[in-house]
């Protein structure tokens, strides 16, 4: 990896922007960057000396085996260490760092007249008293909490006050359905369930406590059927099982109530302790449980651990970010994602970041909210998804606020088109702020390749190099390592600290999902081209995935949703180009003999979907497909749908595929499909 002097159109960093920048300029990265790899054990340690440890660790800082060949697939770090997150990012820069008094957040809610800000030191004394909550209704160091909030103050304060008493959260995106939630409760053995009586996106009402209550009726269904459960995951049975923890934000709905067992959060904080010990737990414990979509259909509970988890959110937040003592940092994900978990909560407060925390969506009560927020507080660092770029380019920059705070722009979620990315340049960041297009996924933790703001040279649609301790290459179907320009499946040959441990309760598929294909590879599932430049660009998923929005879902689970309707013999979906999303589903949909294809049936259909996976998951087309592609052996050739999605006539090979006329139909009928 050399400086990089190319033909390609560069945007280099602002000259002002070197001079306090932590990573100054590309020979600074080169330099770190190497230091990281052939010293990891200095390099880690350095980043360890900043945060408070109980008892130091015994053994090496990183620890590892990536090649299933060799035995289990391991990844420790700090082994031997005790510490506590919730310690680290609060107690430890309240009490040892003076920041009580900053501004930990401004929250903005989803109605601009409601807002409210939070000191580090308010924050810590609310969660030392959820922490006693929790204690009080029986919680313990691994316990699991499941957590179905919007984006309040609360869902912040009950995330640290697991990780304070060693309980194990699993938060789940307030967008996702009751069945959703209630698989989510039932793998992984919740103890408690904390909701919300409801809340508003844009003018939707979304009534929390009713969706919770439908899940956790279907947890009691499935109960009998699985035993390890227990009534542990259950509002149960009055004075025997658990109970349903309720915020109540400002506005009010009519809240289903069960008094057995409901506890409203405002009585139970009530009276509860300022002061809460925190639990000094191993540097490998776990510190939550977060689901990814997989591709066989059932989400996968990404687990990750304390020690690690926080060095690389930390040092990630602080590097791509270029963070300062005097920034105000927002990013605009919901908190039930890994985004928000990295770079809303843990990233920010280990650094004692001022945050903005925003409950609404990007165009209530007006497509100016974003910019009405950056110029209410005077965001200097501004993170969103390339979704939101879209859609906010479909109205046009508003010229009436003023945006001049903007130092540092990022990008999250999916690769950014060039088209987007120029007008987010230019537009929003005035085309002084460089722009940090960040590839990662749930199952790193946080960032793995990504720009440097004051040090690397960007190419519009480029995640560009790998952060430090991240060892990228590309591999063909093979399994051999190329090298200079090339393109194929984008591999990991070493870990970092913060890359997931496993797949809760099941190694076997952890090994299997990203290690069995090449062993002695983290295999990330996407595609990647390396330019002459030595320029990674993500060219999306190989396996069967969709990334909508930015949210990864798989099409295994689609089909699933879609073959429960009674009149459905056979789905399946693929990804269509979509000018706001990024991707949209497009679903092919074979029924049965008796039943007539129709409008009602799309209708149902889409019901169905948004009942079982959630509203985000939604078709935004369904086509009668008489049959599907297949080979002789009888696999759906999903190339040749997505061909026939989008409209592409040039269907390449079709030597395998066992009748050709199915093809010819399912053109025929693409105006056929509903939108």
């Amino acid at each position: 990896m050399v400086v990089p002097e190319s033909q390609d159109k560069m945007y280099y960093p602002p000259d002002d922007m070197r001079r306090d920048a932590h990573v100054p300029d590309f020979n600074s990265y080169l330099a770190r960057y190497r230091k990281s790899l052939e010293n990891p054990e200095a390099f880690w340690k350095e980043v360890a000396d900043e945060f408070f440890w109980k008892k130091p660790a015994t053994g090496p800082i990183m620890h590892y085996n990536f090649d299933v060949t060799k035995g289990n697939i391991s990844v420790k770090c700090m082994e031997g260490a005790k510490t506590n997150m919730c310690y680290n990012v609060l107690d430890r820069l309240v009490k040892e760092r003076n920041l009580g008094e900053k501004v930990a957040y401004y929250w903005e809610g989803n109605s601009p007249d409601h807002h409210l800000t939070v000191t580090y030191r308010q924050l810590l004394s609310q969660v030392c008293r959820c922490a006693n909550v929790l204690k009080q209704m029986g919680v313990k160091k691994g316990d699991r909490v499941s957590i179905y909030l919007p984006m309040i103050p609360e869902l912040v304060c009950i995330m640290l006050a697991c990780a304070r008493i060693g309980a194990v959260h699993s938060i789940v995106f307030a967008g996702f359905s009751s069945e959703s939630l209630c698989d989510r409760i039932i793998d992984t053995q919740s103890s408690i369930l904390v909701t919300a009586d409801g809340g508003y996106r844009g003018d939707k009402l979304i009534n929390l406590k009713q969706i919770a209550d439908e899940a956790l009726e279907k947890c009691r269904e499935n109960v009998t059927k699985c035993l390890v459960v227990r009534n542990h995951v259950l509002r149960a049975k009055s004075g025997t099982g658990s109970q349903c923890f309720i915020c109540s934000p400002f506005w009010f709905v009519q809240t289903p109530w069960d008094s057995g067992c409901d506890v409203w959060w405002d009585e139970a904080m009530g009276d509860s302790p300022e002061e809460c010990e925190p639990e000094w737990l191993d540097a490998e414990d776990p510190l939550f449980i977060l689901y990814t979509s997989g591709s066989t259909g059932k989400p996968k509970g990404v687990l990750h651990t304390i020690a690690g988890y926080l060095l690389y959110t930390s040092l990630t937040f602080k590097y791509v970010f270029d963070h300062h003592h005097d920034d105000v940092y927002w990013c605009t994900a919901d908190i039930g994602w890994i985004t928000g978990h990295s770079y809303i909560t843990y990233g920010p407060l280990a650094n004692g970041a001022t945050s903005v925390l925003f409950e609404g969506i990007p165009v209530h009560p007006h497509v100016g909210r974003f910019w009405e927020i950056i110029e209410k507080y005077k965001v200097t660092k501004f993170y969103t998804a390339p979704t939101a770029i879209r859609l906010l380019m479909k109205y046009g920059h508003e010229p009436l606020y003023d945006l001049s705070s903007l130092k540092i722009l990022g990008t999250v979620g999916e690769p950014i088109n060039p088209e987007a990315w120029h007008w987010y340049h230019e537009a929003v960041g005035q085309g002084r702020c460089p722009v940090v297009d960040t590839f990662w996924q749930t199952e790193t933790g946080g960032h793995v390749l990504t720009p440097f703001p004051a040090a690397t040279p960007l190419k519009p649609g480029s995640a560009t190099f790998p952060f430090f301790g991240v060892e990228a290459t590309i591999l063909n179907e093979h399994g051999e390592e190329l090298q200079g320009e090339a393109e194929g499946y984008l591999v990991f040959k070493r870990p970092w600290p913060g890359i997931m441990r496993t797949v809760y309760r099941n190694h076997e598929l952890f090994e299997n999902t990203y290690f069995k294909k090449f062993p002695g590879f983290y295999v990330t599932g996407d595609g990647c081209r390396r330019d002459k430049d030595g320029y990674y660009w993500i060219t999306g998923r190989i396996d069967d995935m969709l990334n909508v929005s930015g949210h990864l879902m798989s099409t295994a689970e689609v089909e699933a949703a879609l073959t429960e309707h009674p009149a459905v013999a056979e789905a399946a979906v693929v990804s269509r180009p979509h000018d706001v999303k990024g991707e949209c589903l497009y679903c092919f949909v074979t029924v049965k003999n008796s039943s007539e294809f129709n409008h009602t049936v799309v209708e149902e259909l889409k019901k169905m979907v948004r009942e079982k996976i959630g509203p985000i998951a939604t078709p935004d087309f369904i086509q009668n497909a008489p049959a599907l592609p297949k080979t002789r052996s009888g696999k759906i050739m999903r190339r040749i749908l997505r061909q026939i999605a989008r409209n592409e006539q040039e269907l390449g090979d079709l030597s395998t595929l066992a009748d050709s006329k199915v093809v010819e139909v399912l053109f025929s009928q693409r105006c056929e499909a509903s939108t």
